[in-house]
């Protein structure tokens, strides 16, 4: 059974490992392995703990976390949408992405933006969202990825 709830403040290192292991196994051949292995370098405790007090939920199967997925109210952004590699193909993203959608039309949200890796913007797309145009993305820690900026009217 496929459950989705609030990610807690213990949860944080289980995320950060699910982002790491879908990142070096989905963007194979759109990142180079250094970016790969800089953007998935260190801990949990290097920040991405900090997401949980956000609107930072896990996807659950048989209540043992395998995707991830986060709304900033204040950014009106989606983003950290990431699924174990053994249970990708299956719906889980987009079960994620549905609910995370879901909270932003409940918070009055008409618009939800993201930056899609390279990868994941046909993905996206199939979603509703709308953007082509390659941009730069610029992450806390100082790495800079390529990346699709888009954006999808919700209501």
């Amino acid at each position: 059974m496929f459950e989705i709830r609030r990610a807690t403040p213990s949860d944080a290192q289980t995320a950060f490992d699910i982002r790491a292991q879908a990142i070096r196994h989905q963007c194979i051949g759109a990142y180079t392995t250094e970016q790969m292995l800089a953007w998935t370098a260190g801990s949990a405790k290097d920040g991405y703990n900090d997401l949980m007090a956000n609107h930072f939920y896990l996807g659950c199967i048989q209540g043992e976390p395998v995707a991830t997925g986060m709304l900033d109210l204040e950014k009106s952004e989606v983003g950290a949408i990431f699924v174990l590699p053994g249970f990708m193909q299956r719906g889980i993203g987009k079960r994620i992405l549905d609910h995370l959608e879901g909270l932003a039309r409940d918070c009055g949200l008409a618009v939800v933006n993201l930056d899609a890796t390279l990868n994941a913007a046909h993905f996206y797309r199939r979603c509703g969202y709308v953007g082509v145009e390659p941009a730069i993305y610029h992450s806390p820690s100082g790495l800079v990825l390529a990346c699709v900026p888009m954006e999808k009217r919700l209501l």
